[in-house]
């Protein structure tokens, strides 16, 4: 049973994490630390839903929403990566999402996807069912089926493949990611008056903006820190 802890405690902040990755990532654990220091709890959510072999994005949607809570509670998405993805694709759908920071967002993942892999690769995905990649989280080799892609295809084929976001979001984005070009990111991003985009001279992972991100979180989420006790 859900606890609700009304909106006089504030919203809830969860991190979600990325694709292959853990709620152990360096970032996560970093940002978690960092706000541990003032007093809030961000809470590194295990998005690897059901499994890292059968990764599903609805699956990591939902799970999501059963953090948030009961009907009355509000969250704060942190999201890197596809775990950015995520957290737009439940922000545009529940209004207790009330404010976004993303890190490297997967925007119009399969398109980002089909860059990295190739078309010969996506071929032999779908053909024998699975992919082969570097699991971050257990640091050994691991496998993904590709039931992964027709989920992520069939839920962020919506809105033409970009999320319907009405909430305060933060951006941070690396230029040198060669993973989720940043393009998509720009794209999203303009002309909407309540996205900020931040762009920083680093790759996919942000490691060397880990001071930036937080300084930057800190501005952005000065009116979700009323009630939080910091």
């Amino acid at each position: 049973m859900n606890v609700e802890h009304g909106p006089e405690q504030g919203p809830r902040w969860l991190y979600l994490h990325g694709f292959a990755s853990g709620p152990e990532s360096s970032k996560g654990v970093a940002l978690s630390e960092h706000y541990a220091r003032q007093g809030i709890d961000l809470r590194r959510l295990n998005l690897r839903q059901p499994s890292l072999e059968h990764l599903r994005l609805s699956a990591m949607m939902r799970t999501v929403r059963e953090a948030i809570g009961g009907e009355r509670e509000r969250a704060v998405l942190f999201g890197s990566s596809l775990g950015g993805l995520t957290a737009c694709r439940v922000a545009e759908e529940d209004a207790r999402v009330c404010a976004l920071v993303l890190l490297a967002p997967a925007l119009r993942a399969m398109e980002q996807m089909r860059r990295r892999v190739g078309e010969q690769g996506m071929r032999h995905w779908e053909d024998t069912g699975w992919m082969e990649l570097q699991d971050h989280a257990e640091k050994r080799m691991a496998r993904v089926d590709f039931g992964f892609v027709q989920d992520v295809e069939a839920v962020d084929g919506r809105g033409g493949g970009w999320p319907d976001v009405r909430v305060p979001t933060l951006i941070i984005h690396g230029r040198q990611d060669d993973t989720c070009d940043i393009t998509a990111s720009r794209q999203w991003a303009s002309g909407k008056r309540h996205v900020r985009l931040v762009e920083v001279d680093d790759g996919h992972e942000l490691v060397a903006s880990l001071g930036r991100i937080a300084a930057e979180a800190d501005d952005f989420l000065k009116p979700y820190r009323v009630f939080t006790g910091a």
